[in-house]
């Protein structure tokens, strides 16, 4: 490394992370460049051993296999629509399925698949429900 190179590293160890996070701000304005945390560290991760970048490719590509269904609001006209639909999602009653219907947001369904999960807010968004998959 050149002695300014050295000499940089040298004065940033020094900064307080206020002053790091002022230093990434003016740069990013100056040379118009992101310095994103996803880019940052593919450049911490360039210098990291081999193994250690393919556990980390591993575990970004990993993708979410289990998805909770929530119900956020369900306007009164739609109410009786979409307690049947609860109902012919899950096993609860017709009280149960008011219960929950009545103290949105509240989540139905609990680690389904993607598939049934996009199936279900379908038709619960269909009988007039605003859902969310997470």
């Amino acid at each position: 490394m050149s002695s300014k190179v050295e000499k940089i590293i040298e004065d940033l160890k020094s900064i307080s992370l206020l002053e790091a996070s002022e230093l990434i701000v003016k740069i990013e304005q100056t040379f118009g460049v992101d310095a994103s945390v996803s880019r940052v560290a593919a450049v911490v991760d360039s210098g990291a051993s081999t193994s250690r970048t393919a556990k980390a490719e591993e575990k970004a590509v990993e993708e979410k296999t289990e998805f909770n269904l929530i119900i956020k609001d369900v306007p009164t006209a739609k109410r009786i629509t979409v307690i049947k639909v609860v109902r012919s999602l899950t096993s609860l009653g017709l009280k149960e399925a008011k219960d929950l219907i009545e103290s949105v947001p509240k989540q139905v369904l609990e680690n389904i698949s993607k598939e049934k999960a996009e199936e279900s807010k379908k038709l619960l968004e269909e009988a007039g429900a605003v859902v969310v998959i997470e």
